[in-house]
């Protein structure tokens, strides 16, 4: 099982034998000013760097949620978090040589919060957003493609994408759990 942090709402199940490395981990001396995606999953013909956001953890404060509504629906969420995490990430397995085969952005949204209709407002379009600010975030675009490809997936998405990786919502399995008993 892992969490992204110890009050993640997130729970992710990943079979042992999966190449699987925790990158922006708390405690650890990292390079300064540099931002990483949470997790790098190593697979025979690619190198997934994965980002978690979950506005819907219930934890979330209503306030705080509806401000990462309006910086997903601005945008500032892709120049401002992920497209320099995808660069720092990228950047950092390549001085360690840790980048043989293509890399592919994977970002999972925790959107259930949302109502279906705003979810798919968001992300209608929003893989082309990130591609396209990963690849050009100055005046001229990056001479060498770095990120292959980038996907943004929703909790179903996601499950149904990585099957062999399903992703659960604790509080939802819990408020399950009671109900059953």
């Amino acid at each position: 099982m892992y969490r992204a942090e110890p009050d993640a709402d997130l729970e992710f199940s990943f079979p042992k034998e999966l190449v699987c490395d925790e990158l922006d981990r708390q405690g650890v001396k990292l390079p300064v000013q540099m931002k990483f995606v949470d997790l790098v999953i190593e697979r025979d013909e690619d190198i997934l760097l994965v980002e978690i956001k979950d506005p819907s953890n219930k934890q979330v404060p209503d306030a705080e949620r509806a401000s990462y509504f309006k910086r997903l629906s601005d945008n500032s969420i892709l120049t401002q978090e992920l497209t320099p995490k995808a660069r720092g990430s990228y950047t950092f397995l390549h001085l360690m040589e840790r980048d043989a085969k293509l890399f592919k952005y994977v970002v999972l949204l925790g959107l259930d919060a949302f109502n279906p209709a705003d979810q798919r407002a968001l992300l209608t379009g929003f893989k082309d957003r990130l591609l396209a600010d990963i690849r050009c975030e100055t005046d001229t675009p990056w001479r060498r493609q770095h990120i292959a490809d980038c996907v943004v997936l929703s909790v179903d998405i996601w499950n149904k994408t990585f099957a062999d990786w399903p992703v659960t919502r604790v509080s939802a399995a819990a408020a399950n759990g009671e109900a059953a008993a």
